[in-house]
């Protein structure tokens, strides 16, 4: 009965899509996202569950061809055949196709993590406790989410304007690697850094700036998203999801503006964090959450509002295929999956997940947006803040905006340089991708912008 409804409701949609040719519409979609008391997360089992959980939210774009929808979810990742399903349930839903359709997470840390892959190779070698690769809950998600995609586009808003707007976070982000004059890592100032001496450096190589996309039906705003890199990290380990200080100022906007969607992405903030700001102190949250809602404010405020028709929206995208770490090795990570434990929160069944995915000729999607003269890149994994910096640059006649950690198989992603300098980013515990991977992507970056070689 619910297979005949949803099959009904998804044949609405295409016939109202039909009959609205020609105008362009948004449709709002959110749901809960947030585990139960005893769910591993990435880290820690849920102890309990407090007023400010984890959202999974995001806009369909139609009227310019089939469906485009982008999806931001509070978990720190999600990735190989799980980020699949995301996409391909939320195509579905939204009558488009999975090429259409961007899933990213925020990579907060008390929060789920999901990759079907891993959870496939612990079911195969009979293991029970799957620990942070239990997709049960997900699975539950994604049923929310399918519903929710289905109601949402079947009573979309119009749109005719669209703003962007920029403005820098203060006093938030800073590099993690800090390098010697041997330009090799001599130390990490991770997103808690308790060291002062650490905290006294420069903030380094970062993009301070926030950027804005605003959708506006006449002149009421619809949607709001916003793009900075940072990792989101303030405290975590307590047993509590929670969204962290990106979410906090997501949800202090969203009270400023209650009728408005704000979904944000997190860029490329694999080698940034809060380290220079953050001595781990509890109230550093509200402190770092305030500073970025600041930012999101004044981006929103001063952005440049022009209209839109359907020639003006687009998606495209660039398969490309990221070569895996030469550290990787199938026989042995098989052997070590019979060695995992459910209190094991990285490598094992998800390195040997991401392996596979590439030796089997899996290509990753880079998406790219286009509003105008806006582009917004759609990229995979913990990339270094050198690639968002990098876009922007190939096309300063245009405003680039970057969206990362969507797929999250290839885990860090680091430039060519930084695997010869060392640190924790780009060792082999953290990064499943081989030092070519630079080339990879700023080719697929090049040709999503339109740049020539």
């Amino acid at each position: 009965m619910i297979r005949h409804l949803t099959f009904l409701a998804c044949l609405f949609v295409a016939n109202l899509a039909s009959a609205n040719e020609g105008t362009l519409r948004l449709a709002k979609f959110d749901v809960d996202a947030t585990p139960p008391v005893g769910f591993m997360m990435a880290y820690d089992r849920v102890i309990r569950v407090e007023e400010l959980g984890l959202r999974c939210r995001g806009i369909v774009l139609m009227g310019s061809g089939k469906p485009i929808v982008l999806c931001a979810v509070d978990w720190i990742g999600i990735g190989n055949e799980a980020h699949d399903a995301f996409r391909d349930r939320l195509a579905k839903a939204a009558g488009t196709t999975r090429e259409r359709v961007a899933v990213h997470t925020l990579h907060q840390h008390d929060a789920p993590r999901c990759d079907f892959s891993a959870e496939r190779f612990l079911h195969q070698i009979g293991v029970s406790d799957l620990g942070c690769h239990d997709g049960s809950f997900a699975r539950e998600v994604l049923n929310r989410l399918e519903q929710a995609v289905v109601e949402a586009v079947a009573s979309p808003t119009p749109i005719t304007h669209a703003g962007f707007g920029t403005a820098e976070v203060q006093k938030v982000a800073s590099n993690r690697r800090l390098l010697g004059e041997d330009g090799r890592v001599r130390a990490t100032r991770y997103t808690t850094c308790r060291d002062p001496a650490l905290r006294a450096e420069p903030e380094g190589v970062i993009d301070p700036d926030l950027n804005s996309l605003t959708f506006f039906n006449g002149e009421t705003p619809v949607a709001v998203l916003t793009y900075y890199a940072c990792h989101p990290q303030s405290y975590y380990r307590t047993g509590i999801p929670g969204p962290d200080f990106p979410g906090i100022a997501r949800f202090i906007r969203g009270q400023d503006m209650p009728s408005v969607l704000h979904v944000h992405f997190n860029g490329a903030g694999g080698n940034i964090g809060a380290g220079k700001y953050n001595d781990g102190a509890k109230e550093n949250r509200m402190i770092l959450a305030t500073r970025m809602a600041a930012a999101m404010q004044s981006a929103f405020d001063n952005a440049e509002v022009f209209p839109i028709t359907p020639d003006d929206l687009d998606w495209t995208f660039e398969p490309v295929a990221v070569p895996p770490a030469p550290h990787l090795k199938e026989a042995e990570l098989r052997n070590n999956l019979n060695e995992w434990n459910a209190t094991q929160y990285w490598g094992g069944p998800d390195d040997l997940a991401w392996l596979m995915r590439c030796r089997n000729g899996h290509k990753i999607e880079l998406g790219c947006l286009k509003v105008g003269k806006v582009r917004i890149l759609h990229m995979p994994g913990e990339l270094f803040v050198e690639y968002q910096l990098a876009a922007k640059a190939m096309r300063s006649d245009l405003q680039v905006a970057m969206a990362a950690y969507g797929d999250y198989g290839p885990g860090y992603i680091g430039t060519e340089i930084g695997y010869g300098q060392g640190g924790y980013e780009t060792s082999q515990r953290a990064s499943k991708v081989d030092k070519s991977v630079e080339g990879v992507l700023m080719n697929g970056m090049r040709v999503l912008l339109g740049v020539e070689k």
